[in-house]
């Protein structure tokens, strides 16, 4: 983290927690990345390892089964995961649809799911965007159709984050083709359910341990209470009221992001010599590294900013939006920099600065393109 800074939501309770998650994630996970990339797919006992220390939903009720936090202690947890180089585990996507069922969901789904997902027994995943259809969430065309006592879904989706490992899956589907963003639904649908079918894991530029995957639905029927709070048409309400907060987790991974960057460009340039000298002694380096340190306390302030504004209930849109854009593309600006101090080697995966790069382009992205962000946010003006 940034020398003798601090950020305001880190009061008496989050701090010993945020202590207790960075020793368990640089002793029990850190050491499992390498593995993860190679096999690319992380270990389920590890997903019960982070449930057990109440990583999963830390924010959410003890009564479902979660840490009964507030939002400080999701921030803590992806702060110290990302800044020690844990990237390989979609916490985040359990998290959101943790957010779905807790926000919109029945009582009687609240039970069933939520236990499990803190707990790690469930991975889930979500079947939002398809092939055709990236940002424009009404034009998907995943169908389905209600039959007696269950749904029939059809439609295939990609992209997915814990594709080949998930246990239940948040499919977003049309439940009324004409209704427009009143005619969208989400269920909850167990991968063991016939019909359901994973493709291939994707082969991406980075984040070759997260199992990004395509998904088919084919005549799979689910029963009727898999629909979210039970009632059809109330999917785009639940996305839209929790994408602020999937927007959040990328914003403050994308920080954390600098801040290890520039940890580890220090450390390098300190060791590293050229002609004679450390590479931190020659004037350009100390100048660029001194703009990156700039940007990257400044960015860690909004940051900061935002997260306050999640934990008092005052994030909207708009803000997160903002956050969204804006600091993942100085994580990219600023991982990109400091990549160039490290030379040939910068641009090996066996150095974490070359992994961190590819890792950043995605950002922009995922959660929503950031000129998406930036036409939400100009709707605002």
């Amino acid at each position: 983290m940034l020398d003798n800074y601090r950020s305001p939501w880190m009061d008496d309770d989050v701090i010993p927690f945020a202590d207790s998650v960075r020793r368990f994630v640089t002793q029990s996970l850190a050491p499992l990345e390498e593995k993860w990339r190679e096999q690319h797919q992380v270990d389920r006992a590890s997903w019960l390892a982070v449930g057990e220390m109440g990583m999963i939903l830390p924010d959410v009720p003890v009564v479902y089964g979660g840490s009964g936090g507030t939002p400080a202690h999701v921030a803590a947890v992806i702060n110290e995961m990302t800044y020690a180089g844990v990237t390989s585990l979609g916490l985040g996507i359990s998290h959101i649809v943790g957010h779905y069922i807790l926000a919109d969901g029945t009582e009687a789904q609240k039970q069933h799911w939520l236990p499990k997902i803190a707990s790690g027994e469930v991975i889930c995943s979500v079947a939002m965007t398809e092939p055709d259809t990236g940002s424009d969430l009404q034009a998907i065309r995943t169908r389905a159709v209600k039959q007696g006592d269950k749904y029939v879904i059809n439609g295939a989706k990609t992209f997915i984050t814990n594709g080949q490992i998930c246990d239940m899956v948040a499919v977003v589907a049309k439940t009324d083709p004409n209704g427009g963003a009143k005619g969208i639904s989400i269920f909850l649908v167990d991968t063991r359910l016939p019909g359901f079918r994973r493709g291939k894991t994707l082969d991406k530029l980075g984040w070759e341990a997260q199992d990004t995957a395509e998904m088919f639905f084919d005549d799979c029927e689910v029963p009727a209470d898999c629909l979210v709070g039970g009632v059809e048409g109330k999917g785009f309400f639940t996305l839209m009221n929790q994408l602020p907060y999937e927007r959040m987790q990328i914003a403050m991974n994308a920080t954390a992001s600098m801040e290890r960057a520039l940890a580890l460009t220090l450390e390098y340039t300190k060791e590293r010599k050229v002609f004679g000298q450390r590479v931190l002694d020659f004037q350009n380096t100390r100048f660029t590294l001194a703009d990156i340190k700039a940007t990257t306390l400044a960015s860690r302030a909004f940051c900061d900013h935002l997260i306050q504004q999640w934990i008092d209930g005052k994030l909207d849109s708009t803000q997160a939006s903002m956050g969204k854009f804006w600091l993942t593309d100085r994580s990219s600006e600023v991982i990109d920099r400091c990549l160039q101090f490290f030379g040939g080697y910068g641009y090996m995966k066996e150095y974490p600065i070359g992994r961190m790069w590819t890792e950043a382009r995605v950002t922009r992205i995922y959660g929503g393109a950031n000129e998406i962000q930036r036409e939400l946010v100009g709707r605002s003006l």
